[in-house]
């Protein structure tokens, strides 16, 4: 696997390689591929802006952060983000990384579809949640280079992206449509004209407990 691209190292100590080993054995090359580009495109922009991030954690955060959409870590009851954050965290501490790091990769994954809120936390959780956005919705695009992009592209290729990622996260949210209502995940069930009732936060308020 390549180890530099347009100066951003990929992290190559004994966790770092288990991780990509662990998440490469499950997940689809276009997912896979896709984990490692928002570690790139975190880590440029962290760099960019003179952040100090560490660089282990947020590549472990972006190699975990779609393992929820797959088969081996996906649980009935929680968001696809919560059953990767809960895998990175049990990963990390098998190795003996001390709680509060584990936990930083647990935030970073499970906020990572979570808009407004990420990119005023600690830098791995901010810029985990950038690389994603860059990778997925090219937001921040313009502020990369085309030698950085292309470079990137280059080595951890993109495929069919667009149309096979919206398909891995459809599947998902159709498995537990209930996980989806709040977050933008109900959005893949609804583009594609999937009839399932999306509960109304004024209707549960006036249909709770309380007299008034």
């Amino acid at each position: 696997m390549t180890r530099e691209i347009s100066g951003i190292k990929i992290p190559d100590s004994k966790i770092a390689r288990e991780a990509a080993e662990l998440v490469r054995r499950h997940e689809s090359e276009l997912l896979f591929n896709h984990s490692v580009r928002v570690y790139v495109f975190g880590a440029m922009k962290g760099v960019r802006e003179g952040l100090k991030f560490d660089s282990e954690l947020l590549y472990v955060a972006s190699l975990f952060h779609d393992i929820g959409l797959v088969d081996a870590f996906y649980t009935d009851t929680k968001r696809f983000e919560v059953d990767g954050a809960d895998a990175a965290r049990e990963f990390l501490r098998s190795h003996g990384l001390p709680e509060p790091k584990a936990d930083l990769v647990w935030e970073a994954i499970a906020l990572h579809t979570t808009p407004g809120v990420p990119e005023y936390m600690r830098p791995e959780i901010a810029l985990t949640k950038a690389g994603v956005v860059m990778d997925v919705l090219g937001i921040g695009y313009d502020a990369y280079t085309p030698e950085q992009r292309d470079q990137t592209i280059a080595a951890f290729p993109r495929g069919n992206f667009k149309n096979d990622f919206v398909q891995d996260q459809l599947r998902s949210a159709l498995k537990k449509p209930q996980t989806t209502f709040g977050t933008v995940n109900f959005e893949y069930i609804e583009h594609f004209g999937h009839s399932i009732c999306r509960p109304n936060v004024c209707t549960r308020i006036q249909k709770s407990p309380w007299a008034t």
